[in-house]
């Protein structure tokens, strides 16, 4: 989406959209980054080793990318992008519906009687 919604922009319509710092560094390729330009890195992914803390934790990640769709939506005026972002927000509801049925999986298993 981003490239679609930049490719044919001009550098004065990149600086005039706040984008003029981002081309300086990156031209128009993606580069990872929030909001607030802060890069992505890989010390936003937790684990511990363990399945229900581990699944918990992708719960949340999608709870947040599902808000953070919403939020998008919120922002735009574009009805095909709002399509797509809105397609995007419910693949997140599916999945953190996923990771709460195998989380319930698991303690089932964890409170059965093991016989080796």
């Amino acid at each position: 989406m981003v490239n679609k919604l930049t490719k044919d922009a001009s550098v004065e319509e990149l600086k005039a959209a706040g984008l003029g710092e981002h081309y300086a560094n990156h031209e128009r390729a993606l580069f990872y980054e929030n909001a607030s330009g802060v890069p992505f890195t890989a010390t936003y992914f937790q684990a511990k080793n363990d399945p229900i803390a581990d699944l918990y934790e992708d719960i949340a990640a999608e709870e947040k990318a599902r808000a953070t769709y919403q939020w998008l939506i919120d922002l735009s005026d574009d009805p095909d992008i709002n399509d797509s972002l809105k397609f995007l927000r419910e693949r997140e509801v599916v999945h953190s519906q996923r990771f709460r049925e195998a989380v319930e999986i698991l303690k089932e298993y964890q409170s059965q009687k093991k016989y080796f």
